[in-house]
């Protein structure tokens, strides 16, 4: 009978449990996590943020799936060493397990970028419920935040903070919004709704200090600019969290190295979720986390399954704003696009081909043929019998299938 270790309880660390019990119905499955809150989605945290959502409310696996699928899930049990001679993963209190297939899928961290004054009290970033928190005891006694970074991250959970009553500003260094989602000029339309909204925007600004004060902070920022706030949420991305790399001889680059097996090159470990970097590239988004895990844990189960990647897509989790974006967004305007915008409805679409195949899409207040659009992008199809239509309202997107 084999052991299972899954060091990990998120995303990529359920989706291989998944994928091993439906394989293996008889082997052992461990699974470790440094927090003390079953499986739960982390992109609702803005929405905890705002009180719309209670931890049950996006709790996705709960105690009795854990029971049902004979998963053995140690809570508040961070791992601190990986004996890998041995086989054996040893947690803060000492605890010492034995397994036969180790996954790695201890995610990431919060980037906390150098800025002077990042660390003191009242200066957040957001990750985890704990985080959320945290956040939410502070806003109950300010009226005035400041969010380090215009992101989707930092976009929602600005937003949060706003309807809880506080006067958001946002520090973003690109010139735009979302610079990974948006162009140009979708990002402008995004701007100009989010302002009517109530929130302030500083853009192409780099922070370059934040003073404390009595009661609150002074954001500096480069060009001379001070902003006065209660509190202040940095979201700044993601690092993997490669604490392990002491016990481990991991290749790290921007992530752990892992094939398309999402083996580490070590014996009998696999890493997954955004822990890793495959083929050069580094994700950090949910739907390649659960992918990578699929793969990772029906690999350990005894298959043969590859990882070819993931398109990345996104969406903006903000009341009263429709926005998708996958694939390749083109913001420097290089290759092909068929984009139709119209200022008085607020819409912008933007769909980039590359030889007659859609391979990214920006879709602004209407959000029409989103799925069919992704789908068509994972599929490569060529659209050159319809592509001249395909910006027209009444558009068929059933045709993408």
């Amino acid at each position: 009978m084999t052991t299972y270790s899954i060091i990990g309880n998120g995303v990529a660390g359920n989706s291989a449990a998944e994928s091993i019990r439906k394989i293996d119905s008889q082997g052992n499955i461990l699974m470790f996590s440094k927090e003390k809150y079953y499986f739960y989605y982390m992109p609702a945290l803005p929405e905890y943020l705002a009180g719309r959502k209670q931890v049950k409310d996006f709790t996705i696996h709960n105690e009795k799936w854990y029971d049902q699928n004979r998963i053995e899930l140690h809570l508040a049990a961070e791992i601190v060493e990986v004996e890998a001679p041995q086989k054996a993963v040893v947690t803060k209190s000492g605890r010492r397990f034995s397994y036969d297939k180790l996954l790695l899928a201890c995610g990431g961290n919060s980037f906390l970028p150098p800025i002077p004054g990042s660390q003191s009290p009242g200066v957040y970033t957001l990750r985890t419920i704990d985080d959320a928190e945290r956040i939410r005891r502070r806003a109950q006694q300010c009226q005035k935040a400041v969010v380090i970074g215009g992101g989707l991250l930092g976009l929602e959970a600005g937003n949060g903070l706003r309807q809880v009553g506080l006067e958001i500003s946002v520090v973003e260094f690109f010139p735009r919004l979302l610079p990974r989602q948006m162009d140009v000029a979708g990002a402008a339309l995004l701007k100009s709704q989010m302002e009517e909204m109530g929130f302030h925007f500083y853009l192409g600004a780099k922070t370059q200090e934040i003073i404390p004060e009595k009661d609150g902070f002074w954001v500096c920022l480069e060009g001379g600019e001070k902003l006065n706030a209660e509190m202040v949420l940095i979201s700044a991305g993601v690092r993997p969290e490669v604490a392990l790399k002491k016990s481990l001889d991991l290749q790290i680059d921007k992530g752990v190295k892992v094939d398309d097996w999402m083996k580490t090159g070590l014996e009998g470990i696999f890493a997954a979720g955004d822990l890793v970097e495959h083929r050069g590239r580094y994700y950090g988004i949910w739907p390649a986390s659960m992918e990578q895990g699929r793969i990772a844990g029906s690999n350990m189960a005894g298959q043969e399954l590859q990882y070819q990647g993931t398109v990345p897509a996104n969406s903006l989790k903000v009341v009263g704003i429709d926005l998708v974006a996958a694939g390749e967004i083109d913001p420097e305007g290089k290759m092909e696009a068929i984009v139709v915008k119209d200022e008085a409805r607020r819409t912008y679409r933007k769909l980039v081909l590359k030889d007659n195949v859609i391979v990214g899409a920006i879709l602004f207040g209407n959000v029409r043929g989103s799925d069919e659009i992704q789908k068509a992008i994972q599929l490569q199809k060529n659209v050159s019998s319809f592509k001249g239509s395909l910006g027209n309202q009444t558009f068929d997107f059933s045709k993408l299938k």
